[in-house]
C-alpha cells in the first residue's frame, strides 16, 4: 500500500506540474550557458587569493583621480568605478595588480534576458514568480518521492546504488540517471523555493546592524595602502568596497565581505563598526550561486546536465506510465469472467509481465479454450472457472506490484463457489535478495485456502528468460495435456542492434566438447570483455547469450557443444570466413574494475572466456590471480597458450587450476580456493575485487567457500563485500 501512495504521489505531482517543469528545464539549459560564456572571458587575469585590498587600492589611487567603488563579481572579475582625468566617471573590469583596464562591463545577451524572465516569472510578474516557486516545491517533492521509490525498489537504503535489472530501457535509465541527478535537482529546487520566499518577503527579516567598535586613542594618520586590515585581507574575500565621499573623518570605507560588512576609518585604518551577515542573508547569497551556477563552469555543467535529466525523467516517466496503462487497457477479452474456464491474473510493476500473460492467453485461445485475462487486483468470483493461473512480479523488499496489492485481502474476503486449480509463476531476478518473494507469498496463501488446489509447484522466471518461461509452459501443457506453443516473437521485443561478424579462427573441439571461436565485426562497434553476445540460431525463436573476451578488436568465445544444443551445434559447424549475425548486450556490472590494484578471477569451464580478454588487456601491471576449474588437464589445452603467454608477460600474476576427473577424489574449484585463504582475505580487506563467471552451481559453491574464509579470517560476513561491489558475478 505504501508503494502505491508514493507511486501515485510521484505521478500526480509530475502530471500536475509537467508543463511548467519543462519550461523551467529548457530555460535552465539555456541559462546554464550564461555563466559558462561569462567565465570564458579573460578578465580574471590574476588569482584573487594572491592580491590584497591594499595592493589594488594603491595602484588605482596612483592611476586615477578618484576611486568610487571596487567590486568583485561572481566570476572573480574585478570591477572599478573611477573618475578619469577628464572628470568623467566610468566602470570597467581591471587587472587588480596593475589597475589597467581589461574590459568593458559584460552586457546580458538578449537570449539570456528572455530566458531569465521566462524562467523566473513566465512573463507574468508576481503571479508567474509564485507559480515558478510553487513548481520548484513540487519538483522537490517529486525528487523526494523518487528517492523513496528507488529505495523501495532496490530493497533498502543500503542497496540504493546496487545493480539495476534492465527490464525496460526507460525504466532502467530513469533509475540510473535518477540516482546521480537527484542531489543536484534537490539543490536546484530548495534554492529556487528559497529565492521565491525571499522575493515575496516571506523569510524572517534581517535584523543585523552595525555595532560600533571603540577606536584606539591617539591613533596616527597613515596611508590607505598601509591599513593593516587592507593588507591582511585578500580580494577573494571581498564583494564590494565603497570609498569615502569626502575627506571628513565621519566618512568611512565600507567593505562588504561574504559574511560581514565593516566601516573602516579613512585616516587611521581602524575598523570603527562591524555588521555580521545573518543566516538569512547568507542563505540568499549561496542560494543564488547554487541556483544559477554563477562563477563556476563546473557547477554550471552540473546544472545543465540536471536540467537535461529532468526532461528525460518527464519523457521516460510518462512513457513508462503509458506503457503500463497500455498493457492493461488493451486487454480485449473474448470471454467475460463468468464464461471462461481459464482465468489468468497478472501482477506487474512495469507492464513487462503482461507480455508473457498475453502470449499465454493467446495460446490458450488458439487451443480452443475459453480464457479471461485481468489484473490481480481485479480478482472476483468466476462462475465457470476451473483453473486460475497467476503471473506476478515482485517489487522492492518482497512487496506486491501496484496492481496486485489488494489480491490477498480479496482472496480472504471473496468466497468462490467452486474449487479452482491454480498455478503461480513468479517473475524477478536472482540479483535481488527478494527474488520472486511476492509470488511465493501468493502460492503459500492460496495453498491454505479451501477453494484452491495447487496443481504445480511455484515456478520462477529469472530476468524474463524465454527459456525459463518455455520450461514452465512445457510442464503446464504436459499436466493439462494441452499442446501449447509460444514463439518468442509473440511477446519479446528486442532493443538489440544486429551486427554481422566474420569467423577468423576456431579451435578443434576438445575432450569436453569445448572449442574457441574468434569473431571480428564487419563494422566499427564498441564492446568490452564481460559484455554478452546475443545470437538467435536459424529456425529458433530464443536468443542465447555468450560471455565475451575482447582480444584486440575481436570477440573470443568459449563454447561447449551440447548434444541437443542448436546454438552450440551451429557455432561448431562454422568455418573460417563464415558470417554470423548477432548483437552485443552491454554488461557493465561485470567489467574489469579500473581502480583496484588487484583482482581475483574465478571461473569453471567456458566461463574463462571474458577473463582471457581482461587478462590480455592488463597493461597497467595490476595483479591478477586466475582460478579455473575443468574436468581434466586436457580440458585446459585450448586455453594453455594464452595463459602461458599471460604469465610470461606478467599480465597474469598467478594461475590455479582444479580438475575434477583426474583423481579418484573429485577436486573442484572451490576446494582449491580454500587452500588460499590469505590471498582471498587480504585482497578483500584491501578493497580488491573478486569476479566469478561460469555455472550457477559453481557460483553457489564458491560463494559458500568465500563466506567461510571471510568469517574465519576477517571476522565478517561476505555480504559486507557484496554490498561494497567487490564481488562481481556473471553465471548462468
Amino acid at each position: 500500500m505504501t508503494i502505491s501512495i508514493w507511486r501515485y504521489s510521484h505521478l500526480t505531482l509530475a502530471i500536475s506540474s509537467a508543463l511548467f517543469i519543462i519550461i523551467a528545464s529548457v530555460t535552465g539549459i539555456i541559462l546554464a550557458f550564461e555563466p559558462i560564456s561569462n567565465k570564458l572571458n579573460s578578465y580574471d587575469v590574476v588569482l584573487l587569493k594572491d592580491v590584497s585590498i591594499s595592493e589594488t587600492i594603491s595602484v588605482l589611487q596612483q592611476k586615477y583621480d578618484e576611486v568610487i567603488t571596487i567590486e568583485v563579481d561572481e566570476n572573480d572579475f574585478v570591477l572599478a568605478n573611477v573618475v578619469l582625468e577628464n572628470g568623467k566617471s566610468e566602470t570597467f573590469y581591471i587587472n587588480p595588480k596593475t589597475g589597467e583596464k581589461v574590459g568593458e562591463i559584460l552586457e546580458k545577451q538578449a537570449i539570456f534576458e528572455f530566458a531569465t524572465t521566462l524562467h523566473r516569472s513566465l512573463f507574468l510578474k508576481s503571479t508567474g514568480r509564485f507559480i515558478i516557486g510553487f513548481v520548484s516545491f513540487l519538483l522537490f517533492l517529486i525528487a523526494v518521492t523518487g528517492i523513496l521509490l528507488i529505495v523501495k525498489r532496490q530493497g533498502g537504503v543500503s542497496k540504493f546504488f546496487s545493480k539495476i535489472i534492465k527490464e525496460d530501457l526507460n525504466q532502467y535509465y530513469h533509475i540510473i540517471i535518477g540516482r546521480y541527478a537527484l542531489i543536484p535537482i534537490i539543490m536546484i529546487t530548495i534554492t529556487g523555493v528559497y529565492l521565491s520566499l525571499e522575493k515575496f518577503s516571506l523569510l524572517p527579516k534581517n535584523k543585523s546592524f552595525h555595532q560600533s567598535i571603540a577606536p584606539l586613542k591617539n591613533a596616527k594618520k597613515i596611508k590607505t595602502s598601509d591599513f593593516e586590515f587592507f593588507k591582511s585581507t585578500k580580494l577573494e574575500e571581498v564583494k564590494k568596497i565603497e570609498f569615502p565621499f569626502s575627506t571628513d573623518e565621519e566618512d568611512y570605507f565600507f567593505v562588504k565581505l561574504v559574511d560581514k560588512e565593516m566601516a573602516v576609518h579613512q585616516l587611521t585604518g581602524q575598523i570603527v563598526s562591524q555588521k555580521k551577515q545573518s543566516l538569512i542573508a547568507l542563505g540568499s547569497y549561496y542560494s543564488l550561486l547554487l541556483h544559477t551556477g554563477k562563477g563556476s563552469i563546473l557547477w554550471s555543467m552540473v546544472l545543465l546536465l540536471a536540467c537535461f535529466a529532468i526532461l528525460f525523467f518527464i519523457f521516460s516517466g510518462f512513457s513508462m506510465t503509458l506503457k503500463r496503462k497500455k498493457t492493461t487497457t488493451l486487454i480485449k477479452n473474448k470471454f467475460n469472467k463468468d464464461a471462461a474456464t481459464y482465468i489468468i491474473l497478472v501482477g506487474s510493476e512495469t507492464g513487462s509481465t503482461f507480455n508473457f500473460a498475453v502470449a499465454f492467453y493467446n495460446a490458450l485461445l488458439t487451443a480452443g479454450k475459453s480464457v479471461f485475462l485481468s489484473e490481480l487486483n481485479e480478482y472476483t468470483t468466476y462462475k465457470k472457472a476451473q483453473n486460475i493461473i497467476i503471473f506476478t512480479a515482485t517489487y522492492g523488499e518482497g512487496e506486491a506490484p501496484v496492481n496486485a496489492n489488494k489480491f490477498i485481502r480479496k482472496v480472504n474476503k471473496i468466497d468462490q463457489k467452486r474449487v479452482l486449480s491454480f498455478s503461480v509463476v513468479g517473475f524477478g531476478s536472482v540479483e535481488y535478495e527478494y527474488f520472486c518473494k511476492y509470488a511465493i507469498l501468493v502460492q503459500s496463501h492460496l495453498q491454505i485456502q479451501e477453494k484452491f488446489r495447487s496443481v504445480l509447484p511455484i515456478f520462477k522466471i529469472n530476468n524474463q528468460s524465454f527459456s525459463d518461461f518455455n520450461n514452465w509452459l512445457k510442464e503446464w501443457s504436459s499436466f493439462y495435456k494441452i499442446p501449447l506453443k509460444i514463439k518468442k516473437e509473440a511477446f519479446q521485443f528486442s532493443d538489440e542492434k544486429k551486427q554481422e561478424f566474420t569467423v577468423i579462427s576456431k579451435t578443434e573441439i576438445n575432450i569436453d566438447d569445448t572449442f574457441l571461436v574468434q569473431l571480428k565485426s564487419n563494422k566499427k562497434i564498441k564492446f568490452e570483455s564481460g559484455d554478452l553476445l546475443s545470437i538467435t540460431p536459424k529456425n529458433e525463436n530464443r536468443n542465447r547469450l555468450y560471455s565475451i573476451g575482447k582480444i584486440d578488436k575481436t570477440i573470443l568465445l568459449s563454447i561447449k557443444k551440447h548434444e541437443f544444443g542448436s546454438c552450440s551445434s551451429y557455432f561448431n559447424s562454422l568455418e573460417i570466413g563464415d558470417k554470423v549475425v548477432a548483437s552485443i548486450q552491454k554488461n557493465k556490472e561485470f567489467y574489469f574494475p579500473k581502480k583496484t590494484k588487484e583482482v581475483i578471477l574465478i571461473a569453471n569451464g567456458t566461463g574463462i572466456a571474458p577473463f582471457l580478454g581482461m587478462i590480455y588487456k592488463n597493461k597497467t601491471a595490476k595483479k591478477i590471480h586466475l582460478f579455473w576449474g575443468g574436468r581434466t588437464k586436457e580440458s585446459c589445452g585450448i586455453y594453455k597458450e594464452k595463459i602461458k603467454a599471460a604469465l610470461e608477460d606478467q599480465s597474469l600474476t598467478s594461475f590455479y587450476s582444479s580438475f575434477s576427473q583426474e583423481q579418484e577424489e573429485k577436486i573442484y574449484i572451490q576446494d582449491i580456493i580454500l587452500n588460499y585463504p590469505k590471498l582471498i582475505s587480504s585482497a578483500l580487506e584491501r578493497g580488491s575485487s573478486i569476479m566469478i563467471c561460469g555455472s550457477l552451481n559453481m557460483q553457489k559453491s564458491v560463494l559458500k567457500v568465500l563466506e567461510e574464509i571471510t568469517k574465519k579470517h576477517l571476522k565478517t560476513s561476505l555480504k559486507k563485500f557484496e554490498e561494497n561491489h567487490q564481488i562481481k558475478t556473471d553465471c548462468y
